[in-house]
């Protein structure tokens, strides 16, 4: 083997890890918003972890953020939360900063 197959291996597998912990950070980041909505709407503990996987299917529907905004933004509403975009929006930066923080970080 040359040196340069054993780059493009390893520039393969970088990107393979790197790949694995985004998706990792954006499952982590859409279960906390789970929670963080489910704070606010006063859902019990069990509604609560349901309505987390709730959201992270959520992000199935679509790619990008706009699936999970839509569905937090909608139920928030629906349960009578006075909550605009803007904080919803927030809130998903927030969480994201958080999930990368438990994943990256040594526990």
């Amino acid at each position: 083997m040359t040196t340069f197959d054993d780059r493009e291996r390893a520039f393969e597998a970088k990107f393979a890890r790197d790949e694995e912990m985004a998706f990792r950070i954006t499952a982590r980041r859409n279960r906390l918003l789970g929670e963080w909505a489910a704070k606010k709407m006063d859902l019990t503990p069990e509604e609560t972890d349901a309505y987390a996987k709730a959201v992270v299917q959520a992000d199935f529907e679509e790619a990008g953020d706009e699936d999970v905004i839509r569905k937090l933004l909608g139920d928030l509403t629906a349960a009578g939360v006075d909550i605009d975009e803007a904080a919803v929006r927030r809130a998903l930066e927030e969480q994201t900063v958080e999930a990368r923080r438990q994943l990256i970080e040594p526990q």
